[in-house]
C-alpha cells in the first residue's frame, strides 16, 4: 500500500518550504547503496530498501539483512506487515502532537512474495536455509489459502492504521490514498483481465485506487475513470494551489474532478517494460499491446481480457496507436540493454510454458 495522508488544510495554502514527511518500509533504494530516503526528502525512515525481504528473517534475496531505521541498519524481530503498521501508527500518533502538516508514504510489502502468512515461520527458515538468490521468489511454495491470509492480515493492519488516524482526531482533515505499484502475482485473481506482474496486459496494469478526501470524495461512489499513478503529484500539488516545476513536468494530470464525480477529457496512455520489449498504448476503449515480435489491438471495453485481435480489422486505430507510442517512446531515455528486468518463464510457471 502506499498511503498518503496530506492535511486538508494545506492544500488551501502553498506548499510549505518544509514539513514532516515518513515514509515506512518498502523504498527500492537498495539498487544504489550510497543513497536512502533521507537523501530524498524525507525527514524519518523505517523499513526496507529493496523490492522484498522474507517476512519473518527481513532479508532480501542476496541473503543480506534488509531493514533499516533511518541510514542505520537495525535487527528487530517480528512479522514485517505488523512491524510496518505498528511504526506507522506510531508515526500519525506523533503528527498529532504538531501544528504543522505532514505527508506519510507508507508501503507494505504484503502480499509480496515470499508466500508467508502470520505464523509461518518454519516456511522462513526453510527458504532461509536454501541459501540466497532464487530461494526468496518462492516459486516451490505458496496457496491460495496462504495468500488470502497475507491480503486478510494486511486488510487488518490497513484498518488498524486508519482508526489510529481517527484516534488520533486527524481523519477529517486528512486524505488517504491506496493503491499498488504492479498488477497482481501468480496466487492473485485479476478476473476479467489476463496477465500478471512484468506484464502489460491489462493483469499487470490495473491496480486499486482506493480515495478518502474528506468534502471531495462521496463514500461509496466509483469511477470508471482512465487514471494513472503519476496523476498523484499534479492532484495534490494543484490542490495545494501550485504546480510542477515546468523544467520537469509530470506526465500526469490533475484528477480532482473525477474525485468529484465529474469525467477526464480523452488522454493517451503509455507503457513499456523492457521484459520481452513490451509495449502499449491506451485511448479510450483502444489498447495497442506488442509482446516480443507479436502486436495486437483490443476493444477493452468488449474484450477485457485481450482476446479478439483487431489490428486487421481496424488497421487506421492500429497504426495511430503505434505512432502515438513511438512518439511517446523518442521522448523517453533509451532502454540499458545492461540493466536487469524481471519476467516469469515456464519454468517459473506452468502457464507460461514456451516463454524463456
Amino acid at each position: 500500500m502506499q498511503g498518503a495522508p496530506i492535511r486538508l488544510e494545506d492544500i488551501r495554502h502553498p506548499v510549505p518550504h518544509r514539513r514532516p514527511q515518513q515514509p515506512s518500509a518498502k523504498s527500492h533504494y537498495r539498487d544504489v547503496w550510497e543513497t536512502h530516503p533521507l537523501q530524498s526528502g524525507y525527514d524519518h525512515f523505517w523499513g526496507i530498501r529493496s523490492g522484498g525481504v522474507d517476512y519473518y528473517t527481513h532479508k532480501g534475496t542476496d541473503g543480506q539483512l534488509d531493514l533499516w531505521d533511518g541510514p542505520t541498519p537495525v535487527e528487530e524481530t517480528g512479522y514485517l506487515t505488523d512491524m510496518i503498521a505498528e511504526r506507522a501508527i506510531a508515526g500519525i500518533s506523533a503528527a498529532a502532537k504538531s501544528p504543522k502538516p505532514w505527508f506519510m508514504s507508507l508501503h507494505f510489502t504484503a502480499p509480496h512474495w515470499p508466500w508467508e502468512a502470520l505464523g509461518d515461520e518454519a516456511e522462513a527458515r526453510r527458504l532461509e536455509a536454501a541459501g540466497p538468490g532464487d530461494a526468496l521468489m518462492h516459486y516451490d511454495g505458496g496457496s491460495l489459502a496462504t495468500y488470502a491470509a497475507m491480503v486478510t492480515r494486511l486488510d487488518y493492519q490497513v484498518g488498524r492504521v486508519l482508526d489510529a488516524l481517527a484516534a488520533s482526531g486527524q481523519a477529517k482533515n486528512t486524505i488517504v490514498v491506496f493503491t499498488s505499484d504492479n498488477g497482481g502475482e501468480r496466487f492473485s485473481g485479476t478476473w476479467p483481465f489476463s496477465g500478471r506482474k512484468t506484464e502489460l496486459l491489462e493483469g499487470g496494469l490495473r491496480i486499486p485506487a482506493i480515495v478518502c478526501w474528506p468534502g471531495v470524495t462521496k463514500a461509496g461512489s466509483t469511477s470508471d475513470a482512465h487514471v494513472i499513478s503519476m496523476d498523484w503529484l499534479p492532484t495534490f500539488l494543484a490542490a495545494a494551489g501550485t504546480a510542477p516545476d515546468r523544467a520537469r513536468a509530470s506526465d500526469g494530470i490533475d484528477i480532482r474532478p473525477v474525485l468529484l464525480g465529474g469525467a477526464l477529457p480523452e488522454r493517451m496512455l503509455f507503457w513499456r517494460y523492457k521484459n520481452h520489449g513490451q509495449q502499449a498504448a491506451r485511448r479510450g476503449k483502444w489498447k495497442y499491446l506488442k509482446i516480443k515480435d507479436q502486436s495486437y489491438l483490443f476493444d477493452l471495453d468488449a474484450d477485457p481480457m485481450e482476446r479478439a485481435n483487431l489490428k486487421a480489422r481496424e488497421p487506421e486505430v492500429f497504426k495511430a496507436l503505434v505512432a502515438a507510442w513511438a512518439e511517446w517512446d523518442a521522448g523517453m531515455l533509451p532502454l540499458d540493454a545492461k540493466t536487469f528486468t524481471h519476467g516469469i518463464t515456464g519454468k517459473n510457471l506452468a502457464d507460461h510454458f514456451g516463454l524463456d
